[in-house]
């Protein structure tokens, strides 16, 4: 399994995680150029280590933004030297990101990232206080891989299931505001790669699946989620995502095509 998302049910048969793609996708990196994040609150020094432009990373991004939680990121790229050696020292087994070093203490995978900012940072909450409600959230930590690799026929199938899910996320969210309720919760940044990246996709596989007549709750949400302080500050540009993927759909399409015809 991918490090830092949850397993992605037989009900959609997705492969794996589109968020696992974009783990692995980087654009340039300078060890010197580090952002650091200046807050009003301290509890720890924090490092927060990762590549441009995962979604993972940016999950916990998010989510110190909106604890208002000071650290530091470090952004870098698995084949530069430097950072691979940041990744060994802190993530030696898997040498994945996003990896949260709390005063020298390494936590990996962003699932468990995210529970323990929520766990020694609990306001403002990012999971309901119900039991069922939080197993929930939990589970909706999914991704689109296939509509993004997929060709010919398989394609259409991806397409298929993916408005599906986008049916079952537009009754989940209903008139709320955010899927956490009035505030932005974990569902919301587990799910905020669709904001983030999925007009994107749609335009470099041509097909429009979240059409707003279709989804206006999501887009609703989309828009609520999108213009959110902690959430604006921290988006990349759809011009400079686009350049970026084009590319890999392109590479990772073949790839597709090949192993089908193995089978």
């Amino acid at each position: 399994m991918i490090i830092g998302c949850l397993p992605i049910t037989n009900h959609f048969m997705l492969s794996c995680c589109l968020g696992a793609i974009f783990s692995g996708f980087i654009k340039t990196f300078n060890l010197q150029d580090r952002k650091v994040c200046s807050y009003s609150r301290r509890m720890g020094e924090l490092k927060l280590l990762g590549v441009w432009p995962s979604s993972f990373v940016y999950r916990i991004i998010w989510a110190l933004e909106l604890k208002g939680i000071k650290y530091e990121h470090v952004q870098g790229e698995f084949h530069n030297p430097d950072f691979s050696d940041l990744l060994l020292k802190y993530n030696p087994v898997y040498k994945k990101v996003p990896v949260l070093v709390v005063d020298g203490k390494p936590i990996a995978e962003s699932t468990v990232i995210l529970e323990y900012i929520e766990e020694r940072w609990p306001q403002p909450p990012m999971l309901p206080q119900d039991p069922y409600e939080r197993a929930v959230a939990r589970f909706w930590s999914t991704s689109f891989m296939s509509f993004f690799v997929a060709v010919g026929e398989d394609f259409q199938k991806a397409t298929k299931e993916v408005r599906e899910v986008l049916k079952v996320l537009e009754e989940t969210i209903g008139d709320k505001k955010y899927f956490g309720g009035e505030e932005i919760g974990i569902l919301d940044i587990t799910l905020g790669w669709i904001p983030l990246f999925f007009g994107v996709i749609e335009d470099i596989v041509g097909v429009k699946v979240l059409v707003v007549d279709d989804f206006p709750r999501l887009f609703t949400w989309i828009r609520n989620f999108s213009e959110h302080p902690s959430i604006r500050t921290n988006f990349p540009s759809h011009h400079e995502l686009f350049g970026y993927y084009k590319q890999k759909r392109d590479y990772y399409s073949t790839q597709y095509s090949m192993n089908a015809g193995m089978n």
